[in-house]
């Protein structure tokens, strides 16, 4: 009788320490996603702003060559997608047994492979600053751009290098709220100090050459919080690699960058810099709309990881059914929305600018579709890389890369934006479907049905919302005209999208209803 008393009061003790252990991680998920929201919306609304004021002040052409630069640079500012990727899904299971050893011989390894890496990438910007300036000589003075290609990699050196590291340990011990709040403060910093800048008539170098500045304050900062919350080992031995696969995720990093930035760089070398301005505005757009679709996300990956790694595999299927639902629903009335409302708010945004036709509906539906394609990847995608999957998927990733290059090229000549969108969806729309396979095989085991039966409910989504809205329109081009015409949008949106989930979906509506009920009353 007493064993028996014992065993219940120790199983008794499991239970709450176990209720205790998932109520943290519900917290931290909390605070993840709930930062990832502001940050999103103050870095959405600082983007819009710049980019503004570098229009008005500089020209389209300066615009134009400030994205082309951005995009060469993208080799720098996407590793952490890649190897960064890998590193994070090698720590959830040493975090999660408190195996701090384990976990130093990760970071040690994880420090030495990004020097390795920067070292080629400054080599990369030299032979950038050498060449890339003789592409624009006939616009640009060949000093003027290669001074800018240099201040420019400056706050990307600093922010993915100097700080990478900490930020995947913080990342994967589900503590990304940190470093959102460290990004939320020099963002808004370096949107008034480039602002005010801008106003006082300064030149484009020095405004960028501020950001740079404020920038460095970011690992810095990092450097110190990990100093003081984490017992890292800095002389720890390694006796062999810590950090599998890492080559294979630096592939799938190069391929993701050169997607990324095959566009920008296609109509940089084919077309022109006013129709690469045009492109930097939609994208920044459209770009917006994905980092706010991906926000509600974040912490989701570490949150996976830890149930891969302790072998929780069907709560890892349930917890993925309603991310997935999630998702999508999010997907259809953020993106449809986009697309209703994008033209006019690019009619009102470069008003004045008369340099170039920004007026490109077309081209904006196209993106539109493309970045869409590319948000509803992100749970397939996110439960690949926390199971680290990373040499078994990179084919794929070359595939993408190749389809839109070519598709991009051939299409560039004849239809200009518009044919690079359409090959950026087509790529984009094939490694979507590739993910959604890929994981229905060989992670989560289940029919691939549910993806279509999901896609399914999105078209009827979509024309039901297009049908819904078809009577509002911008009467005047205002700001407060667009706002009252985007409310109209929305409501009609969600009510069409309840509606129609109600139909399909009720299970996960209750508890997503239910969800947020808890959140209020706590």
């Amino acid at each position: 009788t007493i064993l028996k008393e014992r065993k219940r009061v120790i199983i008794n003790f499991l239970i709450i320490i176990q209720g205790t252990m998932n109520r943290n991680s519900n917290r931290k998920l909390l605070y993840n996603s709930s930062l990832a929201l502001l940050y999103q919306f103050v870095s959405t609304i600082c983007g819009f702003i710049l980019p503004r004021c570098i229009l008005a002040y500089y020209g389209s052409a300066i615009n134009g060559l400030l994205s082309s630069i951005l995009q060469f640079l993208s080799f720098i500012s996407f590793m952490e997608l890649g190897v960064g990727a890998v590193v994070q899904s090698s720590l959830y299971k040493p975090l999660a047994q408190e195996d701090m050893k384990e976990a130093s011989k990760i970071l040690k390894s994880a420090s030495h492979f990004f020097r390795k890496i920067a070292g080629l990438l400054l080599l990369y910007v030299i032979g950038l600053i050498i060449f890339y300036p003789q592409t624009q000589r006939d616009k640009f003075d060949f000093l003027f751009t290669a001074m800018l290609i240099g201040i420019i990699s400056l706050s990307y050196f600093a922010e993915y290098y100097f700080g990478i590291v900490n930020q995947l340990l913080i990342s994967a011990d589900q503590k990304a709220y940190i470093y959102l709040i460290i990004q939320t403060i020099t963002v808004i910093g370096n949107t008034v100090i480039c602002y005010l800048f801008i106003r006082m008539g300064m030149s484009i170098l020095m405004v960028k050459l501020s950001t740079s500045v404020i920038y460095i304050f970011r690992p810095l900062i990092l450097s110190i919080y990990v100093k003081k919350k984490y017992n890292i080992d800095k002389n720890v031995q390694l006796d062999e690699e810590p950090i599998k696969q890492k080559w294979n995720g630096l592939a799938q990093h190069i391929a993701s960058v050169v997607l990324s930035s095959t566009d920008v760089c296609v109509l940089s070398l084919f077309s022109t810099l006013e129709n690469v301005s045009i492109y930097s505005v939609y994208a920044l757009i459209t770009n917006g709309v994905k980092q706010i679709v991906s926000s509600f996300t974040t912490g989701l990956m570490s949150w996976f990881g830890e149930m891969i790694a302790k072998n929780k595999l069907k709560e890892l299927n349930d917890k993925f059914g309603f991310v997935e639902w999630l998702i999508h629903t999010i997907v259809v009335v953020m993106f449809t929305n986009t697309a209703i409302l994008i033209v006019p708010f690019v009619s009102i945004y470069t008003m004045g600018v008369n340099d170039a036709n920004y007026y490109t509906p077309l081209f904006a539906c196209l993106l539109t579709l493309a970045a869409a394609s590319h948000s509803l990847r992100i749970p397939y995608n996110m439960v690949i890389m926390a199971a680290g999957h990373f040499k078994e998927t990179q084919t794929s990733a070359i595939i993408e890369v190749v389809l839109n290059i070519a598709i991009s090229i051939m299409l560039v000549k004849k239809y200009g934006l518009i044919g690079v969108a359409i090959g950026t969806f087509i790529s984009m729309f094939y490694r979507t479907c590739y993910f959604v396979g890929y994981l229905s095989k060989n992670i989560i085991c289940r029919s691939i049905k549910i993806y279509f039966g999901h896609v399914m409910v999105d078209v009827l989504s979509v024309a039901c919302i297009l049908k819904g809205t078809k009577v509002f329109s911008l009467t005047e081009l205002t700001y407060i005209g667009w706002f009252g015409m985007a409310i109209k949008v929305f409501l009609v949106s969600l009510i069409i999208c309840i509606i129609i989930n109600m139909l399909f979906y009720k299970r996960y509506l209750v508890i997503c209803k239910r969800k947020i009920i808890e959140r209020f009353s706590r």
